[in-house]
């Protein structure tokens, strides 16, 4: 079976996905993911597409209890490298967002920086990231997440709002096609993997207007849905959302 285009971007990712701009923000991430939780270092949390395990290595050294999951061999390897020469001990496990394993084991989850929701190929798949991450909360239980931000794409152009937010060196996209009838940006995404080859993938992600991401998580019984503009490192419920902001903070309790 052909692999999709995620598959393909992070099968000999690792190191280079740390040297990424949008991965440079994990400290102030966690400052807002502790917040959220309250302190309170007896719960357990759910990291979902965990990647390198940037985030449940820092809250893991905060002294939380942290499960990493995420579908790529080359990501889960270099967390667990990274988590070793920490001497943290983290469980993180080879599982597809949209079959879990758990059953309201966990008291949060995050999914931070696209890690899993929206990349699937349809809206159904990402959906059942949704069911899937909801059904391993416990009641009462928070769900933390970023995704992309739909109101981007009506006032911009998406290949130059990334432009313009990539440092030399980083993955480059181009030539994208925004859909507005399914929402979805298509693209070609040029990086250098973890042995120095050039790669070249067509790909495409999914987009969610607000409205559209509430109503979602309605569907799935959270009560308390709140949405704001995500800025990297900087989460904050002070960030009111606008078309500027490139992903979405969402917090939805249950």
């Amino acid at each position: 079976m052909k692999k999709q285009w995620y598959e393909s971007l992070f099968e000999n990712y690792g190191q280079s996905y740390d040297n990424e701009n949008y991965a440079k923000g994990t400290s102030g991430e966690c400052d807002f993911i502790e917040k959220e939780s309250g302190y309170n270092k007896n719960i357990k949390i759910l990291d979902v597409g965990c990647g390198t395990g940037r985030h449940a290595i820092e809250l893991t050294k905060r002294g939380y209890n942290v499960t990493g999951i995420d579908l790529s061999e080359s990501q889960l390897s270099r967390a667990k490298e990274k988590a070793e020469k920490e001497s943290l001990k983290i469980n993180f496990l080879r599982q597809d967002a949209r079959n879990l394993s758990f059953d309201k084991e966990f008291d949060i989850a995050i999914m931070l920086c696209e890690g899993g929701f929206p990349l699937m190929e349809t809206d159904e798949m990402n959906y059942e990231i949704l069911q899937n991450v909801s059904k391993s909360l416990r009641n009462p239980g928070k769900f933390i997440f970023t995704t992309l931000n739909g109101l981007i794409p009506l006032f911009h152009s998406v290949e130059k709002f990334c432009e313009s937010t990539t440092d030399p060196g980083n993955a480059v996209y181009k030539s994208n096609s925004f859909d507005l009838m399914t929402f979805r940006d298509h693209n070609i995404t040029e990086f250098k993997d973890d042995s120095g080859n050039t790669k070249t993938l067509d790909c495409n992600e999914g987009y969610y207007v607000p409205s559209e991401t509430t109503w979602l998580l309605k569907s799935l019984e959270y009560k308390n849905i709140d949405i704001f503009g995500a800025r990297l490192g900087a989460f904050s419920r002070d960030h009111k959302l606008t078309p500027e902001d490139f992903e979405m903070l969402v917090i939805a309790k249950n």
